[in-house]
C-alpha cells in the first residue's frame, strides 16, 4: 500500500505557509514488509505520532507527513521520497524530521549524499531516536549508523534469499503472481488453478500461431475482439494489484511482446520453472536473465492450459521468420522445406511464380560464390498438392487398416531403436579407450617435462590440447549416454499420428493448421530431366524426387489402396499424356528447324517470331514422390 498524501490539517499548514512565504518540515516515515514484524514500535502510526510530537515540542511548524508503506529501505525509488527531493527541489523546505536515520534509507553512501545535499540547500535533518540534528554540529558515530542500516539490509537480503532458494529448489512456484490464465488457491497459495475466462484466450494465441498469425496480427485481432489486456483483466479480477491497470485508456490494446511472452511460458504446458531472473545487488531493483541451462524446471506440477507437443509446435515455428510479401499473406511452407544436398533451408520468391528454391544456391549467386548449391526449384502449388494427397492416402490407410499402420510403426521404431543403441555404445567405448590413451599421453608428457626433455612451452601447448579433446569427449559420452538411458520403446507414436487424423475430418484443401501439426519437414532433391545432355539441358520430362517426412512417423509409405484395375488404367492414362507430350516437343523442334532453314543469311535468330521460341524451349514436369 501507498500511503504518500497530505493530511487535513497538514493541507492547512501549508496554505498557511504559502500565505506567510514559510518553508515547511517534512515528517518522513517508512515502513518496509521485513518491519511488520515489528508492529509496535516501528509502524507509521507510532512514527507518526513521534514526529508530529517532536515538530511541535521544537516549533517546527507547519509540516507535513509524507508516508511510504511497505517500501524496501535498499531502494530509493520510493513514491514518497521522490516526493520529498521534488520538494526540496522546490526550494521551500526548512526541515527533514525522520523516527531513525534508517527509516531515511539503507544505503550509507546514498544516504551520506543526500545529507551532504541538505546541508548545502540549509535544510536541517532530525532523526529523533539516534538524537541526529545537524543544528546541533556533527556526530561522529553517524557514518557508522549508516552503516550499520545497510549491513541489516543486506542481511535481510540474505535471508529473504536463502528462503527463496530453498522454495525454488523444493518445487514450489516462488513468482508471487502467477501467469495470465492461472489464479492462486484460496486454500494454497503455491498451488495454482486454472482461471476458465483467461485460459480460452491463451489457447485462442497458441493456436492463431499454429494457423500461421504473427504477435502483431494476433494484437489486432485480439484488440477488434475486445479482449482485455492481461494487466487489465488480472487488476479487475483482483488477482494482482498493478498501480494504474484500471485507468487504461483502451484496455483492449494488446503488445506484441505481451503475446511473445505468453507463448514463450513453459507454465502453460503445466511445469513449473523458477530461477528464470536475478539481482545483481540487493541494492538493484533491476532483473537480470538468467541462462536457460540453469533454470530450475519441474515437470507436471499444475493443470496444463495446453499439451507439452502444442507448446513444442509454437515454440519450432516462431524459430522461422515468416514476413509478408507483395501478396499480404507470409507462405505457411516456409521452414518446412529443406535442400536434400546441402540441407539449408529453401528460400520464397513470389515475383513471377509463387515458388522456391535452395537459400545456399540463392545466397551463393548473391554473393558470386563460384561454388554453390543447385536450385533445387519447385513450386508452392505442386508442394501442396502433394502434401495434401499424401496426408490423403496415409488417413486413408490409417482408417481402414489401423491395426497394420500401428504394428508397421512399432516394428519401424524397433529397428532404429536397436541401430541407434548399437551406434551410440560403439562411440562410447570408442571415447573410453582414447580417453585412457589420452590419461597416458599425458602422463608420459608429464615425465618428459620434469626430466627436461621438452620446453616448457611445448608442454604447456600440448598438454592444453588433450585436455581440450578429453573434454570433447567427456561432454560427447554424456550426450550419448543420456540419450540412452531416457531411449524407450516408443508406442506412442502411432498413437499421436492417429489422434492427428481424427482431429482432421476432412482433407479436401491443405489448411496451415493442419500442414503446421502434421508435417516434419519436406526435402527437396535436384530435378532430372529425361533428355539431358551436357550440352542442352532441361530437355524433355521432369523429373523431381521429394521426400515427405510425418509428424511421428517420419518417412512412411502408405500401402496403395487402389485395386489392380485402377492402377492399370491411371498407368495408361500417364502414359499416354507423355506421348502426347514427346510429340508436341518433336514437332515444336521440327518447326524451329524449318523456320532456321527457311531464314536468309542476314536474319538473325533473335528475329524468330515469340511464338516459335516459347515452342523451342517446350518440355513437360513430373515429380515422383518419395514419401
Amino acid at each position: 500500500m501507498i500511503n504518500s498524501r497530505y493530511p487535513t490539517k497538514d493541507l492547512n499548514c501549508r496554505k498557511e505557509a504559502d500565505m506567510n512565504n514559510q518553508k515547511l518540515t517534512i515528517l518522513y516515515s517508512r515502513l518496509s514488509v521485513e518491519d511488520e514484524r515489528d508492529k509496535e514500535s516501528n509502524s507509521i502510526t507510532t512514527q507518526r505520532t513521534i514526529l508530529e510530537n517532536y515538530a511541535k515540542q521544537h516549533n517546527l511548524i507547519p509540516y507535513v507527513h509524507i508516508v511510504d508503506d511497505g517500501f524496501s529501505g535498499a531502494s530509493w525509488q520510493r513514491p514518497g521520497w521522490q516526493e520529498v527531493m521534488s520538494k526540496v527541489e522546490e526550494g521551500y523546505i526548512q526541515a527533514v524530521v525522520v523516527k531513525n536515520l534508517d527509516r531515511m534509507g539503507r544505503d550509507h553512501l546514498r544516504v551520506g549524499l543526500f545529507m551532504e545535499m541538505f546541508r548545502e540547500r540549509g535544510i536541517r535533518l532530525v532523526a529523533v531516536n539516534d538524537n541526529i540534528d545537524t543544528d546541533m554540529g556533527e556526530d561522529d558515530f553517524l557514518p557508522f549508523r549508516a552503516i550499520m542500516a545497510e549491513w541489516y539490509a543486506r542481511d535481510n537480503s540474505r535471508k529473504v534469499k536463502s528462503a527463496l532458494q530453498s522454495k525454488g529448489r523444493s518445487g514450489k512456484p516462488i513468482s508471487t503472481k502467477p501467469p495470465f490464465g492461472f489464479k492462486k488457491d484460496p486454500t494454497d497459495k503455491n498451488k495454482w488453478l486454472i482461471d476458465a475466462e483467461a485460459t480460452a484466450v491463451v489457447r485462442r494465441i497458441f493456436n492463431l500461431t499454429i494457423e500461421g498469425y504473427g504477435p502483431f496480427e494476433i494484437c489486432r485481432l485480439l484488440h477488434a475482439d475486445k479482449v482485455e489486456r492481461p494487466s487489465y483483466y488480472q487488476a479487475k479480477h483482483g488477482h494482482v494489484n498493478y498501480s494504474g491497470a484500471l485507468e487504461a485508456e483502451d484496455p483492449y490494446l494488446w503488445g506484441s511482446h505481451t503475446v511473445t511472452f505468453i507463448l514463450e511460458r513453459l507454465e502453460y504446458a503445466g511445469h513449473t520453472v523458477n530461477f528464470r531472473t536475478t539481482k545483481p545487488s540487493f541494492k538493484s531493483r533491476k532483473q537480470v536473465p538468467v541462462p536457460q541451462d540453469e533454470w530450475v524446471i519441474y515437470r507436471d506440477t499444475h493443470e496444463a492450459i495446453v499439451s507439452q507437443e502444442t507448446w513444442d509446435l509454437v515454440q519450432k515455428l516462431r524459430q522461422t521468420i515468416r514476413r509478408k510479401d507483395t501478396v499480404g499473406v507470409a507462405n505457411p511452407l516456409t521452414g518446412l522445406l529443406l535442400c536434400a544436398d546441402c540441407g539449408r533451408r529453401l528460400y520464397n520468391h513470389r515475383k513471377q511464380r509463387d515458388h522456391y528454391t535452395c537459400s545456399g544456391y540463392t545466397s551463393g549467386r548473391q554473393k558470386f560464390q563460384e561454388t554453390h548449391c543447385s536450385p533445387h526449384y519447385v513450386t508452392s502449388t505442386a508442394i501442396r498438392e502433394i502434401l495434401l494427397d499424401v496426408i490423403k492416402r496415409t488417413a486413408e490407410y490409417i482408417q481402414h487398416h489401423e491395426a497394420d499402420f500401428i504394428e508397421q510403426i512399432r516394428q519401424s521404431s524397433s529397428l532404429r531403436q536397436c541401430e541407434t543403441i548399437k551406434n551410440h555404445t560403439r562411440q562410447i567405448n570408442k571415447n573410453q579407450r582414447r580417453i585412457v590413451e589420452l590419461d597416458k599421453l599425458f602422463r608420459s608428457l608429464y615425465e618428459d617435462k620434469v626430466k627436461g626433455s621438452i620446453l616448457e612451452e611445448r608442454f604447456v601447448l600440448m598438454s592444453e590440447g588433450y585436455e581440450q579433446e578429453q573434454l570433447e569427449l567427456k561432454t560427447q559420452i554424456s550426450t550419448l549416454q543420456s540419450e540412452l538411458d531416457t531411449f524407450k520403446y516408443d508406442n506412442e507414436k502411432a498413437d499421436n499420428f492417429i489422434a492427428l487424423v481424427r482431429k482432421y475430418t476432412r482433407f479436401e484443401e491443405l489448411e496451415t493448421p493442419m500442414l503446421n501439426e502434421m508435417v516434419e519437414k519436406v526435402v527437396i532433391h535436384e530435378s532430372i530431366w529425361s533428355e539431358q545432355t551436357p550440352t542442352e539441358r532441361r530437355k524433355g520430362t521432369r523429373n523431381q524426387q521429394i521426400d515427405v517426412y510425418l509428424k511421428y512417423i517420419g518417412n512412411f509409405v502408405a500401402p496403395d489402396m487402389r485395386s489392380a484395375e485402377e492402377i492399370e488404367v491411371e498407368r495408361i492414362a500417364e502414359e499416354k499424356r507423355l506421348r502426347k507430350l514427346a510429340q508436341k516437343r518433336e514437332s515444336a523442334r521440327r518447326a524451329a528447324k524449318r523456320k532456321k532453314a527457311e531464314a536468309t543469311p542476314d536474319d538473325n535468330v533473335d528475329n524468330i517470331p515469340t511464338k516459335t521460341k516459347q515452342q523451342k524451349g517446350l518440355h513437360s514436369t513430373s515429380v515422383n514422390i518419395a514419401i
